[in-house]
């Protein structure tokens, strides 16, 4: 049976940790403010494979008030849920994801993000989406205060 699943999560830029998208550090950019790692990409990601599971979402599973989460990995969140993905038999066909921020320029990194992201989740690169979008001077990624990310996975589930 098809599904799909919808993360978004959000940063705000500030003294922090160093800026990583899918697992790939992005130097010289503005750091975040993060219970975990602060990858924005990652926990979209996350939440989205949550909602192919019908499982909430990455702050039920991963609480911020939980010391054993404070600079974890994003990387580790993710296996854990591809852990939960592989025992529910569900077959993940695509992954799209945006990222949307004014500050850094990110084409530099769309391909190491989209190789990495590949390798974690045990796909072909064809089956990866990686974009990077401003909004323009718009809102708080526009004025610089901030990233945010959007995923969509595509996947097959098990007939019940």
């Amino acid at each position: 049976v098809p599904c799909n699943g919808f993360g978004y999560d959000v940063h705000k830029y500030g003294q922090g940790r160093q800026m990583k998208l899918g697992g790939v550090p992005i130097n010289g950019a503005p750091e975040v403010i993060a219970h975990s790692d602060g990858d924005v990409l990652l926990h979209a990601l996350t939440d989205a494979l949550l909602g192919c599971l019908g499982q909430g979402d990455i702050g039920e599973l991963f609480p911020d008030t939980d010391a054993a989460f404070d600079n974890i990995d994003s990387g580790i969140l993710l296996s854990e849920v591809m852990d939960r993905i592989a025992e529910a038999e569900i077959q993940i066909t695509h992954v799209d994801l945006t990222i949307i921020a004014q500050i850094p320029r990110l084409s530099p990194w769309k391909e190491a993000i989209k190789k990495n992201i590949a390798s974690l989740m045990h796909l072909p690169l064809s089956s990866v989406g990686v974009k990077a979008t401003t909004e323009e001077g718009l809102g708080f990624t526009g004025e610089k205060k901030g990233i945010k990310a959007v995923a969509l996975v595509s996947a097959h589930k098990p007939c019940i």
